[in-house]
């Protein structure tokens, strides 16, 4: 780090409208100017039907984009090295929709 130009302090904050929602389901659509991430939940009723109700969509620049894409692969790196493999074929039968007990 430069003495001469020292890294501000960062304040995280949360907008008064910030919400938190899961997602299994993300896009992405590239453009010349940015990146857009569609974020929804996908529900499979049956083996031929698969539905996605997308709930947010983000517009990234395309530094954000590589800062995102390094920070999330260096953070599964460490998932991995803690809890093993992250496999991405679907594992078993589908399951019922509803409430777990």
């Amino acid at each position: 780090m430069n003495p001469n130009n020292p890294q501000p302090k960062i304040n995280l904050a949360q907008a008064p409208g910030y919400t938190e929602s899961y997602a299994n389901s993300v896009q992405v659509r590239v453009s010349v100017w940015d990146f857009f991430l569609v974020f929804g939940t996908a529900h499979q009723e049956s083996a031929e039907n698969v539905t996605i109700q997308n709930s947010h969509g983000i517009y990234l620049s395309p530094q954000q984009a590589k800062a995102l894409f390094n920070i999330l692969g260096q953070n599964l790196s460490q998932y991995e090295q803690t809890f093993g493999t992250i496999a991405l074929e679907p594992q078993g039968q589908i399951l019922p929709q509803g409430p777990i007990h």
